[in-house]
């Protein structure tokens, strides 16, 4: 009989499988109940009003302009972490992890006084004419703020397990920097980028404590989409908040989908080379 390479497995993946049922699917077929028994039209109706359809608008821009500055700066941060060593290194390695450890509305309280007219930042950035607080701008930055590390931790350990001879056999056939990092080192980091950025926008499409209190949450002008489903449960209206939740389910799932697409092309790509 031949031996398992773990001990007790159906138990494990029983009790895994019961886990993800309860903790995850559960939830989420409760979500998608809710918002089936409305109705086509019913639904048609909620998810496609104008103060649904300015909150996706305001919600997506938002994440988009927030994801592509963590693509550049996490990819920045990433890179100098494993590449260079200088004092604070491990200080500023603990920092990224911060919003994960911070509660989401105590970030959004901490960058709200510091963007405010008269915060420190919102002050210098006044006299500019650039308003943080209470505008799409803030919008950005607290998402920047709660995504910044899904970037940063998918990149960095990639980079750090790159094998320096490929860049050393580069380098002594004549590659410039430039082309050896385009044509050796961003494909093989390709499926991590895009697991990253994926991670980011979608845990974008979903804040919300670290938003509404920068945002101003004003309708057709400042108010995402979590935000607006969070009024509707106020109002007991439990089915247009299931309807409207269920767009950013159904959106996190296709740009979930469409990732995992690339990145197995990336990774057939990277094999073939």
């Amino acid at each position: 009989m031949a031996r398992r390479v773990l001990p007790g497995l159906p138990l494990a993946l029983g009790i895994t499988l019961v886990y993800v049922s309860i903790i995850v699917v559960l939830p989420l077929s409760a979500l998608v109940y809710k918002a089936a028994s409305l109705g086509f039209e019913d639904y048609w109706r909620i998810v496609s009003s104008g103060r649904a359809l300015a909150s996706y608008r305001v919600t997506a821009l938002s994440a988009l302009a927030a994801t592509a500055f963590n693509l550049v700066f996490g990819f920045a941060l990433a890179w100098v972490l494993v590449r260079y060593r200088f004092p604070g290194r491990r200080f500023i390695d603990a920092l990224v992890d911060l919003p994960f450890a911070l509660p989401t509305a105590v970030a959004g309280i901490a960058l709200t006084a510091l963007f405010a007219p008269n915060g420190w930042f919102g002050s210098i950035l006044g006299e500019a004419g650039i308003t943080v607080a209470y505008t799409p701008l803030g919008i950005m930055i607290a998402m920047a703020f709660t995504s910044l590390p899904f970037i940063v931790r998918t990149i960095q350990p990639v980079l750090e397990d790159l094998d320096p001879a490929l860049e050393e056999a580069a380098q002594s056939l004549g590659g410039s920097d430039a082309s050896i990092f385009a044509r050796v080192i961003l494909p093989l980091l390709t499926p991590a980028i895009l697991a990253g950025v994926s991670l980011a926008f979608a845990r974008s499409l979903g804040e919300f404590g670290a938003i509404i209190f920068i945002a101003g949450n004003q309708p057709f002008s400042t108010e995402i989409t979590a935000l607006l489903a969070f009024i509707r449960l106020e109002e007991y209206d439990y089915q247009a908040a299931a309807a409207i939740a269920s767009v950013l389910l159904i959106t996190a799932f296709l740009m979930l989908a469409v990732t995992n697409i690339l990145q197995a092309r990336a990774l057939r790509y990277t094999a073939r080379g």
